[in-house]
């Protein structure tokens, strides 16, 4: 069987679907690996990396899929309403894809993988279970985002992090406020800590507490008793009340006047993320104070962030930095090909050296959307 690594073409995207490291075992099990040319470069990869691994290096695109019968990418594939001549009219029938979709935000292009017959699996909807904790695309990739997010405010911060005593005075560390305990938000509190600053955390989630008290953050209640149903059976956080929001609002406005940094990393899956800093927060900041806004690319979770800018406004940086993941390309890609690589291993016919999918199993009924012509995912069939 022969595995295709295309080069992204979704803008601003750096990361690869397979480094080097992974293309060596996947040769290793028995499959034909082609990458396309220049696909790892973005991410420091080069080609000759790639070949020593054992892959074929394809000219384009149209080269390296025309014969695949997987596809590995990081981003979905750009279909022809997208984009003129997209890459999906390049796959053949019954092409297994393997990829982060964004399956339940463009409904529109699941359609067009089921009715171009393409058995493709959504890596975002990856059950959060114990055994696919090391296939999981968003928590490797929010990890390196909490990191990024933290080294990036402290770059636009006109002050430095930590505590410094001088011979000319005492330099007094920064106050900086996570706004999400996921995996983003406490990678977010554990780096800032480590730079010395002054940190506290908070989530609508109570279980959360110990976790960001244990990385050296003070956890910020609003109501613990309105928050003890805040949390979905797959961990994620549940949409709150009316009632909640306002009082959240005002716990959190009085919080934020007083901090340097405030880094907001709460997500919704399928939904536009909540909207926790408003404008009039903004105003009653500091000047010179910073907002950098995870959330950004869903709505964001800062009233005044704009994509993929960097903005002042009222005084304060806000930003908005898209596929903050992709700013660390190589060690994003890394991660992202050895969660597939975990998914997919165990589904590998090692005699025939070709897959062979355990169709009930948590991690392929969870991500598989559509297969056999017909949009499949629980979340999405209704009405296909």
């Amino acid at each position: 069987m022969k595995i295709a690594i295309p080069r992204e073409r979704s803008a601003g995207e750096t990361r690869v679907a397979a480094t080097p490291e992974a293309v060596k075992k996947w040769v290793a099990l028995g499959f034909e690996v082609v990458v396309e040319k220049g696909a790892g470069l973005a991410a420091s990869f080069s080609d000759a990396a790639y070949k020593d691994a054992g892959a074929t290096i394809a000219k384009d695109a149209a080269a390296a899929l025309k014969s695949a019968d997987v596809v590995l990418k990081v981003r979905a594939p750009l279909t022809e309403a997208e984009d003129a001549g997209g890459e999906l009219s390049l796959f053949r029938p019954g092409t297994v894809l393997v990829a982060h979709l964004a399956a339940l935000q463009n409904r529109a292009a699941i359609e067009a993988y089921a009715a171009a017959g393409i058995t493709a699996f959504a890596l975002e909807l990856m059950p959060r279970i114990s055994r696919a904790q090391s296939m999981d695309v968003l928590s490797s990739q929010s990890n390196l985002a909490g990191y990024k997010a933290v080294i990036d405010a402290a770059a636009e911060y006109g002050s430095a992090f930590p505590l410094m005593m001088t011979a000319a005075g005492t330099i007094a560390p920064a106050k900086v406020f996570v706004m999400g305990a996921g995996v983003a938000g406490l990678q977010a509190i554990a780096t800032a800590k480590r730079l010395g600053a002054v940190v506290t955390g908070y989530d609508v989630r109570p279980v959360t507490k110990e976790q960001v008290e244990s990385l050296g953050g003070k956890f910020v209640v609003v109501d613990a008793e309105m928050t003890k149903d805040a949390q979905t059976e797959g961990g994620y956080a549940k949409e709150m009340t009316e009632d909640y929001k306002k009082k959240e609002q005002q716990v959190i406005a009085d919080h934020i006047a007083k901090q340097d940094v405030v880094i907001t990393t709460a997500l919704i899956p399928g939904k536009p993320a909540p909207r926790l800093v408003t404008e009039e927060m903004v105003k009653r900041m500091k000047p010179g104070s910073v907002i950098v806004d995870l959330a950004v690319e869903t709505g964001g979770n800062c009233e005044c962030a704009e994509p993929g800018k960097v903005v002042v406004k009222h005084g304060v940086k806000i930003v908005g930095h898209l596929n903050v993941p992709g700013r660390l390309p190589r060690d994003a890609s890394s991660l992202f090909a050895r969660n597939i690589l975990n998914f997919l291993t165990p589904h590998v016919d090692k005699e025939k050296k070709e897959f062979a999918f355990k169709w009930d199993d948590e991690t392929i009924s969870g991500t598989l959307v559509t297969r056999d012509g017909k949009v499949v995912h629980p979340l999405l069939a209704q009405g296909s």
